[in-house]
């Protein structure tokens, strides 16, 4: 697609300041932006260093930016650049924490027989492929907000409104991890704390994995199954009542991954798919082998569309409960965690304009991807009110090596990169050089 294509459908005036932000896109200074993220370790709750860069980074270039600290460890980095007060603010938002640490003393044995250089906080650059843990997701997509504020404030765009870079602690869909002095550190907890301190807009577009525009997603609950039984000696097994909580947790587990499937049918609507899983079992005394526990415990996230509350998936999945106890099989659950799912009006100006976008990029109609069953932290934009879309790169796919899954989150392309900086920056300049009047009168 041309330069002219990809500006389909806007004026002439933010063509030009669009075109004229785009020319600060550069493969190199992507390159250099990734390769700075991936390079500072970010596990989920210590993501401090990271914020720390990030503003520096973003100063550096001409977009002031700063720190928001959570406590001594966590932290938010966010920009603005300022409009002159007459148009809607735009917030550019990607979260930066990685889903797993990138040491063996916590990712080993669950993650693998061993740590692969892609899963480790190191950038590697095989060409146009920059590689290392979290380079795609979420690190990939927080340079590309990074590169679009950076390329709007060198090109000196006049803006109506704000336009915030916002990268939040705490996006991944994790509680805390061992040894942390807060047990609130995962589950969009950055995105939450930086609305309450004041850094709000009237839009907002995460990027985060996925080339289509979505404007609703899954939130999640998650429930603690505990599934009884009778402690006893496997030198009494023939002698005493048997009743092993860890064999009834196999059957428990089958039960639930079948109710799944039928679940995610029943609730499929619009972009999403909900889907749910047995994520880990804990139960018994490793050091003896010799007894049997007197219960186990079950982990479950089980993932809800913008149509279904908390209290209707906990219902639900009672029953489904209930339905083992009929088999004689004593087992209670708990609901530890609950997000909603949200959604945006498609009508809305932020999905119309990046939509729009999209479009002129593609030289089609937009594609909608349906299917979805990932949660980020737009829940946490929406629920607040925040008219949210969320927009991302695809999954690398033509690479040197197998794409797995976690590889998918470590694998970025630098080409992809611009394409995704050049939609935000269309977007954004789309948005924050217009009157508030003239959006939301483009609203249905």
């Amino acid at each position: 697609m041309s330069a002219a294509g990809e500006l389909a459908g806007l004026d002439d005036r933010r063509a030009a300041w669009t075109a004229d932000a785009w020319r600060h896109v550069t493969a190199d200074r992507l390159r250099d932006l990734i390769t700075g993220l991936v390079d500072v370790p970010s596990p989920t709750g210590d993501e401090g260093p990271l914020a720390a860069h990030i503003a520096d980074t973003l100063t550096t270039a001409g977009c002031p930016a700063r720190v928001q600290r959570l406590d001594d460890r966590q932290a938010n980095a966010w920009a603005r650049l300022s409009g002159d007060g007459t148009g809607p603010d735009l917030m550019l938002y990607a979260p930066i924490d990685t889903l797993t640490v990138g040491e063996e003393s916590e990712d080993l044995p669950w993650i693998g027989p061993e740590l692969r250089d892609d899963m480790r906080p190191r950038a590697t650059v095989h060409d146009d492929l920059v590689v290392g843990l979290g380079a795609s997701n979420p690190k990939g997509h927080a340079a590309c907000v990074m590169m679009a504020a950076e390329a709007i404030a060198l090109a000196g765009v006049p803006l109506t409104g704000d336009l915030v870079a916002a990268f939040g602690a705490g996006g991944m869909p994790t509680n805390a991890r061992p040894g942390s002095s807060r047990l609130n550190t995962g589950q969009g907890v950055g995105c939450s704390f930086l609305l309450e301190q004041g850094v709000w807009t009237d839009y907002a577009l995460i990027a985060k994995p996925g080339w289509t525009v979505s404007w609703d997603e899954v939130g999640l609950v998650w429930f603690e199954v505990t599934v009884h039984g009778t402690h006893t000696y496997v030198g009494s097994r023939h002698r005493l009542p048997y009743d092993n909580p860890v064999a009834r947790a196999g059957e428990v587990t089958r039960h639930l991954e079948e109710w799944f499937v039928e679940y995610a049918e029943r609730h499929t609507s619009g972009t999403v798919a909900p889907q749910g899983i047995v994520s880990s079992i804990q139960g018994g005394w490793p050091r003896m082998a010799a007894v049997t526990p007197a219960s186990c415990t079950l982990m479950v996230d089980l993932r809800i569309g913008p149509d279904t509350t908390p209290m209707q998936a906990k219902r639900e999945f009672m029953a489904a409960i209930g339905a083992l106890r009929d088999k004689n099989i004593d087992v209670g659950a708990e609901m530890v965690l609950a997000i909603p799912g949200t959604s945006t009006d498609p009508e809305s100006w932020i999905c119309r304009s990046a939509t729009a976008s999209w479009a002129a990029f593609e030289g089609r109609e937009h594609e909608v991807i349906r299917g979805n069953s990932g949660a980020t932290d737009a829940n946490i934009l929406r629920g607040r009110g925040i008219p949210t879309v969320r927009v991302g790169m695809p999954k690398v796919t033509d690479s040197l090596f197998d794409i797995d899954f976690a590889r998918g989150m470590n694998t970025v392309s630098v080409r992809a990169m611009e394409k995704l900086t050049r939609h935000l920056i269309r977007t954004a300049v789309d948005t924050v050089t217009r009157s508030r009047a003239e959006v939301e009168g483009r609203a249905a």
